[in-house]
């Protein structure tokens, strides 16, 4: 049997199987993510949501607390357009309708560091390990993961320190 080695497209980031990533268009500077190539669509932590209308368009308002083990005093009131909602099957097997946003994903939170528009759905994310999940659809043409390998990009020592007001 024969190895055949393959190489990477070019333009393609490497990243491991943790990662930090920012959402500027929601004010979070720094979340936990998961990358998950086993995950069609990327989910982010989000509660007390509420719909509403802005210009005639749907938006949605939810709070995201980016971190779950330490820090979990940091909390965001988030507010982004709502996209679509669909229908989503958790690892567990369980399907929900969730919303769907339209955000700025930042890989990474270094100045700098690619960014581009994502559809990220919302949920209660509290019993998972990380508060944001990033799937296929959002790496794909842009993303290469390293499953062996975590925080390619650099990790943040400080994170609850980029956020102005713990509990806002």
């Amino acid at each position: 049997m024969s190895t055949r080695l393959v190489r990477l497209r070019p333009g393609l980031t490497v990243v491991g199987w943790r990662e930090w990533v920012a959402f500027p268009d929601l004010g979070l500077p720094a979340v936990r993510c998961k990358v998950d190539t086993g995950a069609a669509t990327s989910s982010l932590h989000a509660r007390l949501l509420e719909r509403f209308e802005r210009d005639g368009a749907p938006w949605a308002r939810f709070q995201v607390r980016p971190f779950f083990r330490r820090h979990r005093q940091v909390k965001v009131l988030c507010e982004a357009p709502i996209v679509d909602e669909r229908h989503v099957r958790s690892s567990s097997g369980h399907e929900d309708l969730r919303i769907v946003v339209g955000v700025t994903l930042r890989l990474g939170v270094k100045a700098g560091a690619p960014e581009w528009p994502v559809e990220v759905t919302l949920a209660d994310r509290k019993a998972m390990q990380f508060p944001m999940l990033l799937g296929r659809e959002a790496m794909n043409g842009r993303v290469a993961v390293d499953p062996g390998a975590s925080f390619l990009l650099g990790r943040v020592e400080h994170a609850a320190a980029l956020y102005d007001e713990p509990g806002a």
